[in-house]
């Protein structure tokens, strides 16, 4: 019994240090209402006993996916984190997303689409947040007017886009805390000042400051584990570009028509040493 427990403990820390800011910080129901009364203020009737978090868990792989998911007053509420880098994928990933959600809202309501009832399913808003600065970007994005060049298509996907504003909303100081934390990581790179050095501004800026105060030490340990993962797909990444100049060295070599010196300037990832070596194991 005391293993289980252990391992439960050991699964749940993971899932704890994996989590983005952007979920962990919409975990808490209170944070939560205060976005969904961003998007509706109108809405006067909104609790936080209201709110049923259907945010889908990455339970296969462990990357970082910043896509959260509620329900409140029959309303399907998506919203997929675009971090700074620009990209018309975030409406296939909203497409996957509200798909994934609908199959697990009939699972979890016990309601066969399979049968001739017809089921009942809350109402769809989808939202894109985007931490970068807006430029031209459009306030909504299509997916026929993006991927089919505006012909009609048997399903259409449209998000609203957020971008920052001048609010002081919860979503706005979200953004603006992204922000911050950009300008600090081109000043101190990636490391643990950086984010100290965040965090410190925006609670002086009073961006988020209530959230910080309660959980700096858990925001700390997120984003640090997003700095390895970085870390680690870069490596990935110069390792797979290394690999490629070998084999494009190895070709040029086996041609015999260029000297080591040539394809050492072709190819200036390879040392000259390396070169040598390669030509040895090839002739």
């Amino acid at each position: 019994m005391q293993e289980d427990t252990k391992q439960t403990q050991e699964i749940m820390a993971k899932r704890t240090a994996k989590n983005s800011v952007f979920l962990d910080l919409f975990q808490n129901k209170s944070h939560l209402l205060r976005l969904y009364k961003t998007l509706h203020p109108e809405d006067t009737t909104a609790t936080e006993d209201s709110l049923t978090d259907v945010t889908i868990e990455n339970v296969l792989t462990d990357n970082l996916y910043n896509d959260l998911g509620f329900i409140v007053n029959n309303k399907l509420m998506i919203l997929i984190e675009a971090q700074s880098t620009w990209t018309m994928n975030i409406l296939v990933r909203v497409l996957l997303y509200m798909a994934q959600s609908y199959h697990e809202y009939f699972q979890r309501t016990s309601q066969n689409y399979y049968k001739s009832k017809k089921v009942k399913m809350p109402k769809p808003e989808l939202y894109v947040i985007f931490t970068g600065n807006k430029g031209r970007k459009p306030d909504k994005v299509f997916l026929s007017r993006e991927f089919f060049q505006g012909e009609e298509i048997d399903i259409e996907v449209k998000a609203k886009v957020i971008y920052e504003g001048n609010t002081d909303d919860i979503i706005n100081q979200y953004i603006v805390f992204c922000k911050v934390f950009d300008e600090q990581t081109k000043q101190h790179g990636m490391k643990q000042k950086a984010i100290m050095e965040t965090i410190r501004i925006c609670k002086d800026r009073n961006v988020l400051r209530e959230y910080l105060l309660d959980r700096e030490k858990e925001v700390v340990t997120i984003m640090m584990s997003l700095f390895d993962e970085e870390q680690i797909m870069k490596s990935f990444i110069k390792s797979e570009r290394h690999d490629e100049a070998r084999e494009t060295a190895e070709r040029l070599i086996k041609k015999g028509k260029m000297s080591l010196d040539e394809i050492a300037e072709c190819i200036p990832t390879l040392s000259f040493d390396e070169l040598k070596e390669l030509e040895a194991e090839v002739m």
